[in-house]
């Protein structure tokens, strides 16, 4: 059967960009319920700023540009609350959002750093059977700590691919707090995926308004190359469908190993995001650490 491709219009990229930016929210209301010391969201040009905690693979403007490019003063005090904090901005700045948010930031100072690619299928169509050695179950609380040191393990060994390097790096401690509070964000659902009896992988998705965004997969350096990811994805895309999802959507680096194994079960490409961060200014008074 002749699938059908998804044309990604730009309400389309708002639904799934609005998604992302809930989840990074709620990330950050947990976050903050933890007690994570200053933790900030600011709502702009349709979307949010969010700071999670220092360091936080989280901290990032998502959802951007769908209502224009916001106006100015609130990028100016976004930008003053983070030179007091002596943190950068990142924003994912969608090709389907308003261009002129792009143009607004660059003449800002904001340096384009990377891309990412934004994928997706359509739950209703037809998914082959994965391979039948990877058992994949759901992660309850006593599973948390090794879903953890798994997707963290996996993360920091990253597979090597013929596309560009990744512009973040982060440590193995704030990968293994950021997920732990990642856990108990509302919505989020944990795997982990076992072969030969021993722990292989482990992946997450996180499901609101209809879109199930996977994420958060990794698989451990031993058990590569053996179809660990695409039994997570088949056993995502499941749980989705019986959550009533009717669509599936993950980001990649472009040209990575997860672009090419999404594609494999028949996620497509359908827009991309610019990088853009810019870099906190040092106040007049204040000598640079």
């Amino acid at each position: 059967m002749l699938l059908m491709p998804i044309t990604a219009t730009t309400s389309l990229a708002g639904r799934i960009d609005r998604c992302e930016m809930t989840m990074v929210t709620g990330m950050a209301e947990v976050a903050r319920t933890a007690g994570t010391d200053d933790v900030q969201v600011w709502q702009v040009a349709g979307g949010a700023a969010v700071l999670a905690g220092a360091g936080s693979p989280f901290n990032k403007v998502c959802g951007a540009g769908f209502a224009g490019p916001g106006e100015l003063p609130a990028w100016e005090h976004i930008e003053r609350e983070h030179d007091a904090r002596q943190a950068s901005i990142q924003v994912e700045s969608s090709t389907l959002a308003d261009p002129r948010l792009a143009t607004m930031l660059t003449a800002r100072g904001y340096r384009l750093v990377g891309f990412e690619n934004v994928l997706a299928r359509r739950l209703t169509d037809a998914v082959g059977s994965p391979s039948s050695e990877t058992a994949v179950a759901i992660v309850d609380q006593a599973d948390a700590p090794a879903w953890r040191q798994t997707v963290t393990t996996g993360f920091l060994h990253a597979d090597v691919f013929d596309g560009p390097p990744s512009h973040e790096s982060f440590d193995g401690s704030v990968l293994d707090r950021t997920y732990e509070l990642f856990g108990a964000v509302p919505g989020v659902v944990r795997l982990l995926a076992h072969r030969d009896g021993q722990i292989a992988g482990g992946a997450s998705l996180y499901l609101h308004d209809g879109i199930a965004l996977m994420c958060g997969a990794a698989t451990l350096p031993a058990h590569r190359r053996r179809g660990v990811q695409a039994a997570l994805l088949h056993a995502r895309i499941a749980y989705a469908r019986t959550a009533g999802c009717d669509l599936a959507v993950v980001t990649t680096q472009p040209g990575s190993k997860s672009q090419e194994n999404v594609q494999r079960v028949g996620f497509e490409l359908i827009y991309s995001r610019a990088i853009l961060v810019r870099e906190p200014k040092v106040s007049a008074d204040r000598t640079p650490d």
